[in-house]
């Protein structure tokens, strides 16, 4: 947390998968978010979580938004948003532009969008997967608050700001 602070990040992440190797619990979690004291805002990261768990995590870390990485529907977006109170950041995977067209039913649904590449083949995990997509089909894209995620490292960063030019990077 004190390296991402110190980076200059605006929001901090934490993820609620068992599989991924990022998973945190949120006791941790809720003892973690009291480092970042007001300077970034605190998002919970899950994969279609359940009402039950969901409950514990923003009980115990009370986050700023909570972020949907699994396959939620437009119908779950919008009840776990009544539910919590929160506002929610619906993940979508992309590889062409016609995985834009996700973005559709979220509409005036989602608060902000994060775009991840589609994992590979094989992988257990919907994000975090070092992959990235062609930046170009978010170019020119408007209307639409998201974050840019996927792959995004020191060596290709610039490349994503330039070819994307997205409101936010989400980076690990």
């Amino acid at each position: 947390v004190a390296a991402a602070l110190d980076g200059g990040a605006s929001h901090i992440g934490f993820i609620f998968f068992p599989k991924s190797p990022r998973n945190i619990a949120p006791e941790d979690a809720g003892r973690l978010r009291q480092a970042a004291g007001g300077r970034a805002r605190v998002v919970a990261v899950t994969v279609d979580a359940d009402d039950a768990t969901l409950d514990a995590i923003v009980a115990a870390v009370r986050p700023d938004m909570l972020q949907l990485h699994g396959s939620e529907t437009a119908e779950r977006v919008e009840a776990v948003k009544a539910r919590h109170g929160l506002p929610v950041m619906k993940a979508l995977a992309v590889s062409t532009a016609a995985d834009l067209e996700k973005i559709a039913p979220y509409r005036g649904i989602a608060d902000r969008f994060l775009f991840d590449a589609k994992p590979p083949a094989g992988s257990q995990l919907p994000g975090g997967n070092g992959v990235s997509f062609d930046w170009s089909v978010l170019a020119g894209l408007e209307g639409v608050d998201y974050l840019l995620s996927g792959g995004i490292n020191a060596a290709n960063v610039a490349d994503a700001v330039r070819i994307a030019a997205p409101p936010g990077l989400d980076i690990s």
